[in-house]
Parts: structure tokens; C-alpha cells; sequence
């Protein structure tokens, strides 16, 4: 018997996701990745899951629901969770990654798959057979114009931005002090605003020079990645009760609180590049640096990487998408990560585990598989094919995709949600072992 072929489009986190999962079960994918031969706005290298934005999958723990998604695709195998728990670098209570350690593995695994073929090109019309559409936010014209046709209405769109990363050795150490919030594990380097420090900070950053959009792109901001200039917009004490706010940050010589408060978070393994935690900015580059440097303890900072904004493209995933995450009219058709409306590295990377499971069971024969609505990947699926279709928003992990828990009495939130965290894990395993044995091939 001939071993059935997959074409997966996009070696990002859904895309790497998806052609690994699909060759663990046995089927031969193509995997199409247009960089380095065509660059995207946003990313750098050719490397696979290359991370542009934030280096964190976010908070991990029994309390958290990204901390759910992130133990169900551990014990799945997912190539994404599991390269990233390989590369991790401290950050308190969130999962994060030395990036270049990170994009190195997830690329070494893909290319050393007997599985798996590489194609270094631009795909530019959806091939025949059974396709995983996982081009990610940054879809180039020509596929995206392809796409557009086979589902028959117009993408959504929006903003995505990213912060500026300093080197470490130009912040300076002496206004600098390493905490946790509320006494964490001191993973951070923070840095407190007095008063006047702060609104003098407020008014550069008011009067900054945005990114002007083209006119066909649609100014349209996710909530969960708002760019530190929108949030100011909202007034002066917006960044503070934000990504500045001061509470649980005292200063661990004197107790006092400051201001507000900017912190960083470490970028690599060898601790040389910090990123500014909630500074998603699209500011020109120039008015960046002023800004930055205004921060008390970076007026010399040197950026090694500034913020980009970029146009996010995704589907009108309730009235294309099927929990199953293919097409209801090209039901040959997946699409997973950003463009399947999903938000955030760790929710492509497991819609992308998903969608090269059912895509693979295709070609085998098999039907699609569902995982539990109790699971957070469950959860997210589901709410992805049943959500509103005339306001949708892209969705990242949250408690409230999952079925709630009845309260007990004398519990707290805390605990009511380790609760609905340990019984999605163990549903999650359980029907693991069910649906992703490799089957024989005659």
C-alpha cells in the first residue's frame, strides 16, 4: 500500500505542530515554508516556529488554564510544548524560552524526520489532496487570495505587536532591583517610576509617532495584545492599573511601593536580552528609543530588537469551521493556529497538533477525532466552530471555554479551578489513548 501524503502549509507553531503530529502517525507530509526565500513584516530568520512576538507560552500551574493546554500537549508530544520545556529560561511562574535554542529544535526535528520532506518555497494556490492551511497571520497575498476563494467570504483582521527587547548590559543595575509580584520567585528585573518620572514618560509616550496603516488594512486590536500607546490612549492611569501596576512589587530594601512599575522579562538562556512585559508597541523606531530610555534604569538601554506591528489575518472560524478544525465545505481543507482564530503560540501550536491528527486519520481512512470539552484544546475547538459569527475575536486558553465545576462550599477560585484542571488532564489522557496509536499500515 502507497503511504498517503499531506501537504501542511506554514512551518510556524501550527504548522510544526501539525506536520509532527501527522508523520508520528505514520503518513508522509510536505511541509511548505515560504522563509527565508520570501520574508514576512514581523520575522527575522528561516527558522521554524520562530517566535515574533513574546518568548513566554504563558503561566503555568494547576490554577491557570494556558498551564492546562500546556500539560496536554506534553502529553501528547507536541514538538512546540516539548522543544519549549527543553529550551526554557526562568520567568517566575510562565513558561518561557530561549528563542533561538527553541526555533533550532522544533527545525532539527522537522528536517531530520523521515516522514517529513521540506520544501523552502512560496506556495501561491491551495494544492490538491488533503491540506493543512496553517500560512499563520502573515499569509502571503497570493495564498490568501486562494483561500479567500475556496471559503467564499472575506478574512477578519487584526493588529498584533511586539516589544522591544534591551541587552542587559545597558540597564542599569543600581535603579533595578529582581522581584516576583506578590513575592514569587524573583525572575524579573523591575523598574520604579516616581510621579514625576512617570509623567514625563506618559507625555513622550502620548506624543509618539504610530505605524500609519495602509488603507486596506483595518486598525483592530486584540484586547489580550494591546500596545502599550493604545492603552495610554484610555487616560494616564490606564498603563499603571496595567501592565505598570505597582502592587506586589515593593521594593524588597525599603518596602516601599512605588509609582508604577516597568518590568522585564528574560529573553535567552544566558540572561543578555530582556523583553519589556506588556510593551506590544507599533511606535516608529525613533520615538521608540526616546521612549524606552525614558524609563527610569534604560536611559542608556540599548534595543536590540524594537517593537513591530503587523496585520494579523484570520477566518471567520463559526461559520467555516468545524470542531474538527477542517472546512465544513472543503472538508479536505484544515486550518489551524492564528488563522483558525485562535491567539497566542501555545493555542496555535495545539490547534495545530489537531488539525494534523484528523488530517492524517483522513488519508488513513479514519474518522476525526474530538478531545474531551472538559480539556481545554476541547474547549477551545468547540468554541472556535459554535462562537458568534458576526463579532467573532480571536480566542486564547481560558476557564470559561471549559464546562464549570459546582462550587464547594469553603472553596476558593484557586481551588475550583486545580479542580477543573486536574479533571480536564486526566480526560485529555485518557482519550489520548484511544485515538493517536499509529495504525498498521498493509
Amino acid at each position: 500500500m502507497t503511504t498517503p501524503t499531506l501537504t501542511v502549509i506554514g512551518a510556524g507553531m501550527a504548522g510544526s505542530d501539525a506536520a509532527f503530529a501527522a508523520a508520528k502517525l505514520g503518513v508522509k507530509v510536505a511541509l511548505y515554508e515560504m522563509r527565508p526565500a520570501k520574508m514576512t513584516p514581523a520575522h527575522r530568520t528561516g527558522s521554524f516556529a520562530e517566535l515574533v512576538c513574546s518568548n513566554s507560552f504563558g503561566g503555568e500551574g494547576e490554577a491557570n488554564a494556558k498551564g492546562l493546554l500546556q500539560r496536554e500537549m506534553l502529553a501528547a508530544g507536541g514538538l512546540v510544548m516539548t522543544s519549549a520545556h527543553a529550551t526554557r529560561v526562568p520567568a517566575g511562574g510562565a513558561l518561557a524560552v530561549d528563542r533561538e535554542a527553541f526555533s533550532a529544535r522544533v527545525t532539527e526535528a522537522l528536517c531530520e524526520h523521515p516522514n517529513i520532506t521540506v520544501h523552502t518555497e512560496e506556495l501561491t494556490e491551495l494544492p490538491d489532496g488533503v491540506v493543512v492551511v496553517a500560512s499563520g497571520p502573515l499569509t502571503s497575498d497570493a495564498l490568501a487570495e486562494s483561500l479567500r476563494k475556496s471559503v467564499g467570504e472575506d478574512f477578519l483582521g487584526f493588529y498584533d505587536a511586539a516589544a522591544p527587547v534591551i541587552d542587559i548590559d545597558s540597564i542599569d543595575m543600581g535603579i533595578a532591583y529582581r522581584k516576583g509580584r506578590y513575592d514569587q520567585a524573583a525572575d524579573y528585573l523591575n523598574l520604579p517610576f516616581t510621579k514625576e518620572q512617570y509623567d514625563a514618560w506618559y507625555d513622550a509616550l502620548t506624543r509618539a509617532r504610530q505605524h500609519t496603516p495602509h488603507d486596506w488594512e483595518k486598525l483592530e486590536f486584540f484586547e489580550g495584545c494591546m500596545p502599550i500607546e493604545e492603552l495610554a490612549r484610555r487616560g494616564p492611569d490606564t498603563p499603571r492599573f496595567g501592565p505598570l501596576k505597582p502592587v506586589g512589587l515593593e521594593h524588597p530594601e525599603t518596602g516601599e511601593r512605588p509609582y508604577a512599575v516597568a518590568q522585564l522579562r528574560q529573553e535567552d538562556a544566558r540572561g543578555q536580552m530582556w523583553s519589556l512585559v506588556g510593551f506590544q508597541t507599533g511606535l516608529k523606531w525613533g520615538d521608540q528609543k526616546e521612549v524606552v530610555r525614558l524609563i527610569p534604569g534604560l536611559q542608556n538601554a540599548e534595543v536590540v530588537r524594537y517593537g513591530v506591528m503587523h496585520r494579523n489575518t484570520y477566518l471567520n472560524a463559526p461559520r467555516l469551521l468545524t470542531p474538527h478544525l477542517n472546512l465544513r465545505a472543503h472538508p479536505r481543507l484544515f486550518v489551524a493556529g492564528v488563522l483558525a482564530g485562535t491567539e497566542g503560540y501555545l493555542e496555535s501550536s495545539a490547534t495545530g497538533w489537531l488539525a494534523g491528527t484528523n488530517a492524517a486519520r483522513q488519508l488513513l481512512g479514519l474518522a476525526p477525532v474530538l478531545p474531551p470539552e472538559t480539556s481545554m484544546l476541547g474547549g477551545l475547538v468547540r468554541y472556535l466552530a459554535s462562537a458568534n459569527p458576526d463579532n467573532f475575536q480571536p480566542m486564547n486558553a481560558n476557564w470559561s471555554l471549559v464546562p464549570a465545576l459546582p462550587k464547594v462550599r469553603g472553596e476558593g477560585k484557586k481551588e475550583r479551578r486545580a479542580r477543573a484542571f486536574r479533571r480536564g488532564l486526566e480526560a485529555f489522557e485518557g482519550w489520548l489513548q484511544e485515538v493517536t496509536t499509529p495504525p498498521v499500515l498493509s
